[in-house]
């Protein structure tokens, strides 16, 4: 008889990790200057800490919010999350499939369709060719944009964009769902409907890293949250806690 293991092992473990960008401390107007800048050993760089020293856990079935200002270091934690940037000290583990949902119109190319976008992009999300024909009208009722299918992507509004990027990246349920502001673009309804199906994959185990500019969303959403700011962290626990204290900062202290 095989004893059951349960764990307690988060999704998401960031231990003491730091992103430094190095950059030029002059505007270079082409790359002709900046190899001759280069050869002549002139160009100067200064580093950026976009994320310094941060360590956090998100538990299986966490809905974890990220707050900050404009500029804190959000978007970047999340791209060492989702394995877009290599953290410059420290480790980051994710266990479990991921769906990230980082920048609109990434994994698209603007000149082809959005039908052959949802291909592509499923595509790079590791979906095969068959699921995401069983999918593709799911995909596209979702995200209510069926007369507008063989219109190229370059011709879609931020909003449209930001459909046909959840309706793909939510069509399964992954362990982790990552999303990056995605759901303050776009009309009212259509931001309660991206929230309702947030509300099922949660039912259904999936974790939920969200960024947004709004406590009201982090707070409806959220049972924890965390508060980066200059790319330090400054907060991290209970969702309504860490909303309340931000929504007190000053931009000073």
């Amino acid at each position: 008889m095989s004893e059951e293991i349960t764990t307690t092992e988060p999704v998401v473990q960031v231990s003491n990790v730091s992103v430094v960008f190095n950059i030029a401390n002059e505007k270079i107007q082409s790359l002709k200057e900046y190899f001759i800048k280069a050869m002549h050993r002139e160009l100067m760089f200064r580093e950026f800490i976009a994320v310094n020293n941060v360590s956090f856990q998100v538990n299986k079935g966490d809905v974890f919010g990220l707050l900050g200002t404009n500029g804190s270091g959000k978007s970047t934690m999340l791209k060492v999350i989702a394995g877009v940037l290599e953290p410059s000290k420290g480790t980051c583990e994710v266990r479990g499939t991921i769906s990230p949902l980082i920048e609109l119109g990434a994994g698209f190319d603007m000149e082809l369709t959005a039908r052959e976008n949802i291909y592509l992009n499923g595509a790079l999300l590791g979906h095969s060719r068959k699921f995401l024909d069983d999918h593709l009208d799911e995909i596209i009722d979702f995200a209510e944009l069926r007369d507008f299918m063989e219109m190229p992507i370059k011709n879609y509004s931020s909003g449209m964009v930001a459909r046909i990027a959840f309706a793909i990246a939510t069509v399964t349920e992954p362990d982790l769902l990552i999303v990056d502001e995605v759901l303050s673009v776009g009309d009212f309804l259509f931001q309660k409907k991206c929230e309702e199906r947030i509300s099922a994959m949660i039912e259904h185990g999936t974790t939920v890293l969200i960024v947004s500019h709004s406590t009201d969303q982090i707070r409806r959403l959220c049972n924890r949250c965390m508060w980066i700011e200059k790319g330090n962290l400054r907060m991290i626990g209970d969702a309504e806690e860490v909303c309340d204290a931000y929504s007190n900062y000053d931009g000073v202290s």
